[in-house]
C-alpha cells in the first residue's frame, strides 16, 4: 500500500502493540472510510501491519514525543493505543540504555506522574497527547464485533464446582481491578492460587501451572470497574487457550461486553479440542 501524501482528510493514528489487535483497529477502520497512519513499536508490533494502513512508521515503546511528531505530520487529530506491551521489561537493567527514552517520554515518567500503575502512566500519556492536539479515543470503537455478550461460548458448559470458583473468584477479580494491580486471577477450589501483576496474563499462567501441578484450574479475567476504553482492554485469543492447555487451566472466563476475543472461531475450535471451558460472563 502506497504511503500518504499527509494531505488526505480526518486520518486516524495508531499506536502499535504487539498481537493481533492492532489489525482489528485498522480492519475496521479502514471499513469505515478513514485511512490509517500506523507508528508501530520496535520489537512488539508485527511488521505485516504495514500492509494493512495507509502510512507506517517504527518508533520505540518510550519515544511519546516522536508518536506526536508523526502523527502530527501526517495532520492526525484522533488516535487508538492497541496491542499489548509487557511492562515487566521496563523494569530490566540497563533499560535507559535499551529503550532510549526521549526527553517526552523521560520528563513524564520520572516527573509527571504519582505512581507508575498502568492507568496512572496512560493517562498521563493521554493528557500529553491531547495538549498537543492528539485525542487518544475509545480502542474498541472500531471492532465492537469482537466483545461477546454473555454466555457460554464452547460446547461444555461449566461443572458445579467451576461455577462455585467463577462465584468466588469474580469479585476479587474485581477488586483487584478496582485498585489497578492487574485484570486476571487463577482459583480453584475456591482458593486464589496466583494473581497477575506487572508481569501480564500469560506469565501469571505459567505460574499457575507451576503452583498448582494436577490442574484443573480457572482463569478469570476481568475489566476494572472504571476501566477506560482508550486502553489496557481486556483481551483474549487462541493463544490464550494455548497457554491454559499447556499449564493445566480447565476453564477461561472473562467479562461480557468489556473484553475484546481476537479470532473468536479460532479460539471456541481449541478451547473444544482441549475440553476447557469459555464463557462470556455478565458483569
Amino acid at each position: 500500500m502506497p504511503p500518504m501524501d499527509g494531505r488526505r482528510d480526518n486520518p486516524l493514528g495508531l499506536i502499535a502493540g504487539a498481537g493481533r489487535f492492532p489489525f482489528l483497529v485498522a480492519e475496521g477502520a479502514r471499513r469505515a472510510g478513514r485511512p490509517v497512519v500506523a507508528v508501530g513499536l520496535r520489537s512488539l508490533t508485527d511488521a505485516s501491519l504495514r500492509k494493512q494502513v495507509d502510512a507506517f512508521r517504527w518508533s520505540g515503546v518510550v519515544r511519546l514525543g516522536q508518536w506526536i511528531r508523526i502523527f502530527r505530520r501526517f495532520g492526525v487529530r484522533e488516535a487508538i493505543m492497541a496491542g499489548s506491551v509487557r511492562k515487566s521489561d521496563m523494569y530490566g537493567r540497563c533499560r535507559l540504555v535499551r529503550y532510549l527514552p526521549d526527553w517526552t517520554s523521560i520528563r513524564l515518567w520520572f516527573f509527571e506522574v504519582a505512581d507508575r500503575r498502568n492507568d496512572t502512566i496512560l493517562r498521563a500519556v493521554a493528557d500529553h497527547m491531547q495538549r498537543k492536539g492528539i485525542t487518544l479515543t475509545n480502542s474498541v470503537q472500531y471492532c465492537p464485533d469482537h466483545l461477546p455478550g454473555p454466555g457460554v461460548l464452547t460446547r461444555q458448559q461449566p461443572s458445579p464446582a467451576q461455577q462455585r470458583d467463577i462465584a468466588f473468584g469474580w469479585r476479587i477479580a474485581k477488586e483487584m481491578g478496582r485498585l489497578d494491580i492487574g485484570q486476571s486471577i487463577a482459583v480453584k477450589e475456591q482458593e486464589v492460587i496466583a494473581v497477575e501483576a506487572i508481569e501480564g496474563t500469560d506469565r501469571m499462567i505459567e505460574r499457575a501451572g507451576q503452583l498448582c501441578r494436577h490442574g484443573g484450574w480457572t482463569l478469570i479475567k476481568v475489566a476494572k470497574p472504571d476501566q477506560d476504553p482508550r486502553f489496557d482492554v481486556p483481551t483474549v485469543g487462541p493463544d490464550t487457550i494455548t497457554n491454559l492447555r499447556k499449564h493445566g487451566g480447565a476453564a477461561l472466563v472473562f467479562e461480557a461486553g468489556n473484553t475484546l476475543v481476537v479470532d473468536r472461531e479460532a479460539l471456541v475450535q481449541a478451547a473444544d479440542r482441549a475440553g476447557i471451558v469459555v464463557v462470556a460472563h455478565a458483569s
